[in-house]
């Protein structure tokens, strides 16, 4: 009978449901809104400003390398370029969400009625914890910010960080997968890479040591390897990938009858492996041609001379 007497006291009318309407309700519904237009609008922003800054930075550095060699085309840099884009893009969306997203909830919680002392005091506790806890998750993520910030390496670089040489696969901000030359995938997580040695980033270089008889003439060897190596730039699917000809340094070893001659060259990234191959198959082929004889075979083991 008293719940009956309570409910009845309740004032139903019209001015008192407009009223609460236009109280709490509203403004939590103004709030929402507000922070779902805000951000939309600084996603938008935040694309528009980091495509924009790669994009000019991509176009500058394409424009170097074509300029520096008109043989080297620009897609790969492009593509390397685009998908640091995208992974800056989306860290400062994530970050830009999640801000929205607090101040958000505190500002409905107040509409609420809801202290919101105690709740801050509990977040900054439990903050604190997870900090001391998660230290090297934490360490993780913002060295995998920082490395695609200053786009240390990326997806298909050679790399060597220390524990582990290979060919990136993935980045993302906690992990970096590569994988070996023997087909092994390694995970090496990013706060525990402390140096980064990057072999593809921007060309690589191509040095090969070419040993013959220490009887030959040394002029005459040469001679036959620069035009062997020179051949190479005139070749189309060569001069694509090679940014200056290869050149004969010279005499770089005498040893057991053996001499070596030191051939260099620079080349777009990760194609030094095939070009030393390349040169090997054309300098022996033009050495059986003119009959340059190759190095002296080791004697055969427990044979000796009387």
């Amino acid at each position: 009978m008293t719940d009956m007497k309570q409910l009845l006291a309740i004032d139903l009318s019209w001015a008192a449901v407009g009223e609460f309407l236009l109280g709490a309700p509203l403004k939590i519904v103004l709030t929402l809104t507000l922070a779902f237009v805000v951000r939309y609008l600084a996603h938008r922003a935040i694309t528009t400003a980091v495509e924009g800054a790669i994009s000019r930075s991509e176009a500058a550095r394409a424009k170097r390398d074509h300029k520096r060699d008109p043989g080297m085309a620009p897609p790969l840099v492009n593509e390397r370029y685009r998908q640091r884009t995208l992974t800056m893009g989306s860290i400062l969306r994530s970050i830009a969400t999640i801000a929205i997203v607090a101040v958000t909830t505190l500002m409905v919680l107040s509409l609420l009625g809801i202290p919101l002392a105690p709740l801050l005091a509990s977040a900054g506790v439990g903050g604190v914890a997870l900090g001391f806890g998660a230290q090297a998750l934490v360490r993780d993520y913002l060295s995998g910010i920082f490395m695609i910030l200053e786009d240390q390496y990326g997806v298909g670089d050679y790399i060597d960080t220390g524990e582990a040489v290979g060919t990136v696969e993935e980045v993302t901000l906690r992990v970096t997968r590569m994988r070996d030359l023997d087909g092994v995938v390694w995970y090496v997580r990013n706060g525990e890479i402390l140096r980064i040695g990057n072999r593809s980033q921007g060309w690589s270089t191509v040095m090969v040591d070419l040993p013959f008889s220490y009887k030959e003439d040394v002029d005459r060897v040469i001679g036959i390897i620069t035009d062997e190596v020179s051949a190479m730039k005139e070749d189309t699917h060569w001069h694509e990938v090679l940014r200056e000809g290869p050149s004969v340094l010279g005499v770089e070893s005498i040893t057991a009858g053996t001499v070596a001659v030191r051939v260099f060259a620079t080349c777009a990234p990760n194609e030094n492996w095939g070009i030393q191959r390349e040169i090997r198959r054309r300098v022996k082929d033009a050495f059986d041609r003119e009959g340059i004889a190759g190095p002296p075979l080791p004697p055969v083991g427990g044979q000796h001379s009387i």
